[in-house]
């Protein structure tokens, strides 16, 4: 079976070592160096990692996440390459591919869209269709305090409406689940979709 976190993880690693350790990201502003480090803490630091989520332990995260921000670029990127740790439940493939999948596709396409130029990456279908089973869990999530209704719709996949329609109305999102996916993680500068509804509802969302 196709792992598309690793192959995701891989590619974002690619691309580390193309662009280099000081290039803008969509996670301003934070650089290639920063977002890389962010993924080591991630997943080899539970110590600081709960930081990500726990303010009282942000000045702890950003200290040891700048720590590793400073590692020669090489090596950080292959603390990346690597992988889950072997104590990491993550170290399981299907484990790993349920926890990040989503984290190193949106983080990629992070750095790909980071500078002022770029192109859509054309997604395999089977990727596609791995994403669009992840999107609506993530979506329910991240737009839990829409005000409005929320629908998203991705042609020959399906809709599935992941926010229960308010008195403002609802929203039709439409795009790939690749761009869903970024526009439900708060990539909505760049995220290539179509929104429909009322004047209210596109303006309250």
């Amino acid at each position: 079976m196709t792992r598309f976190a690793s192959s995701e993880r891989q590619g974002l690693c690619d691309t580390f070592e193309r662009v280099g350790p000081d290039t803008p990201t969509l996670c301003s502003p934070w650089l290639t160096r920063d977002l890389a480090a962010h993924l080591v803490v991630r997943e080899r630091r539970p110590d600081v990692a709960a930081g990500i989520l726990l303010p009282f332990m942000a000045g702890r995260l950003e200290k040891v996440q700048n720590e590793y921000a400073a590692w020669d670029w090489p090596r950080l990127v292959n603390e990346v390459r690597s992988g889950p740790p072997a104590w990491s439940p993550a170290s399981l493939g299907p484990v790993d591919e349920a926890m990040n999948t989503a984290e190193f596709f949106v983080h990629h396409e992070d750095v790909l869209r980071g500078g002022a130029e770029w192109n859509v990456r054309e997604l395999s279908g089977d990727l596609e269709s791995a994403l669009w089973g992840i999107v609506s869990r993530a979506a329910r999530l991240q737009l839990a305090r829409a005000r409005v209704g929320v629908v998203l719709v991705a042609p020959s996949y399906g809709e599935r409406q992941v926010h229960a329609k308010t008195d403002v109305g609802t929203v039709e999102i439409t795009g790939t689940p690749g761009e869903l996916l970024l526009y439900s993680f708060g990539r909505r500068g760049v995220a290539q979709v179509e929104l429909s509804g009322s004047e209210q509802a596109l303006t309250a969302i």
